[in-house]
């Protein structure tokens, strides 16, 4: 008898253990999806900041630009320079501040202790800079509607070298998504410029240019260029994300901040040599008493407005590396993008700029191949009844 009435009372609590483990399943599922969603939220929060920085860059710069003679303006070498020190200093005040005041034992244990790993940094910064000579080389032997048509494979480059070096997976849809975004920033840019070029004299400066412009090296310069910027691109990527090795022992991977502070060096490093092998930088066109040509000094023509390209550019940077660790380069690509449609639109209020039916289509098709990237058709949703089997890669942007 006292038998059974424990089989009763056993079999009485299994249901109560049974609800207890579905509670605990339940609230871990919740707990998990509220964590995906967060993450999701500040993955769109960054690119937001991203696009909106990119825009207000390009709409100060230009400001800096308009009306201000060759001999007033400023030399964009110096620029750089500037800007890599104010990143320098922003990145190593965020370093100091996560390691809790601990900035000189973070650079001696991630720069001077292991050269190996911060000597990897410099071969993105070599990268960038072939990039940015060959882009030169590319704008000069190509006319401006050929360089931005050509220059936008950046973005199905950097989608195909993320397959190889990061082993990533994307469908069908989003390289269909990838080339329309590339093809839509071609259209908003041709259209601003069709607009901007509508003199005769243009076009015949234009049709002078042409005649000394090599179409295969342009070509060739932009295709590398645009190999270059996905490589370093995705690289830093993966220096960010991946743990370092030390001894043989696995470690956390350095962090962000110091990871930009070995990047402003060597870019600081290579606008030093930029500046000292151009020995006529910022000629004026104009000669001294003894036909020499004036040279500009050091951060001649720095007025307020460029010290805020500075401020924006060194944030910028920050901002770059923070949505490469916590999205990916094909996602900021696509940020820049969208923010190619804001800097256009916004200087229509700003500068006047006219804007074409070039730019409405450009601008719809830049949007909805951002969306489709990473939600579903509508269409597909609507007939959708259970999930895919094989997911190639989470969205990055919230439905």
């Amino acid at each position: 008898m006292e038998n059974e009435e424990k089989v009763v009372e056993k079999n009485a609590q299994q249901p109560e253990d049974s609800s207890s483990t579905m509670s605990a399943t339940v609230t871990a599922t919740a707990g998990e999806t509220k964590t995906t969603k967060n993450e999701k939220m500040f993955r769109l929060f960054l690119l937001f900041m991203m696009t909106a920085q990119n825009s207000t860059v390009v709409l100060v710069s230009r400001y800096t630009r308009a009306g201000v003679s060759n001999e007033d303006s400023y030399v964009i070498n110096d620029l750089i320079m500037v800007q890599e020190f104010g990143k320098l200093i922003l990145a190593a005040a965020l370093e100091y501040n996560a390691t809790n005041g601990q900035l000189v034992r973070s650079m001696k244990e991630n720069i001077f202790d292991r050269p190996k790993d911060f000597f990897r940094i410099l071969i993105p910064s070599l990268l960038y800079l072939v990039q940015n000579s060959l882009l030169y080389v590319a704008i000069s032997n190509l006319t401006a509607p050929m360089f931005q048509v050509t220059y936008q494979c950046k973005l199905l480059t950097t989608a195909v070298v993320s397959v190889i070096m990061l082993q990533r997976k994307y469908s069908l849809k989003q390289w269909l998504c990838l080339t329309a975004l590339g093809i839509g920033v071609a259209i908003v840019v041709l259209g601003a410029q069709s607009d901007s070029k509508k003199d005769a004299s243009d076009s015949n400066e234009e049709g002078e240019d042409a005649n000394v412009q090599n179409l295969f090296v342009g070509l060739m310069s932009v295709t590398i260029a645009c190999l270059c910027s996905a490589f370093a691109g995705v690289y830093f990527e993966f220096v960010l994300k991946r743990p370092t090795n030390d001894g043989g022992e696995a470690r956390a991977p350095v962090s962000m901040w110091m990871r930009n502070v070995q990047m402003a060096f060597f870019s600081i490093c290579i606008a030093y040599i930029n500046m000292v092998r151009d020995s006529d930088r910022g000629v004026t066109g104009l000669v001294d008493e003894n036909n020499d040509p004036v040279i500009k000094p050091f951060m001649h023509g720095f007025t307020g407005w460029v010290y805020v390209v500075v401020m924006l550019q060194a944030g910028g940077g920050l901002l770059v590396a923070a949505v490469i660790k916590y999205a990916d380069n094909v996602l900021k690509g696509m940020a820049t993008g969208v923010s190619v449609v804001t800097a256009t639109f916004f200087s229509m209020f700003l500068f006047g700029t006219s804007l074409s039916i070039q730019f409405a289509i450009g601008a719809g098709v830049i949007l909805v191949s951002v969306y489709l990237f990473s939600n579903d058709i509508p269409a597909m949703c609507k007939g959708k009844v259970k999930q895919d089997e094989h997911v190639e890669m989470s969205p990055m942007l919230p439905k």
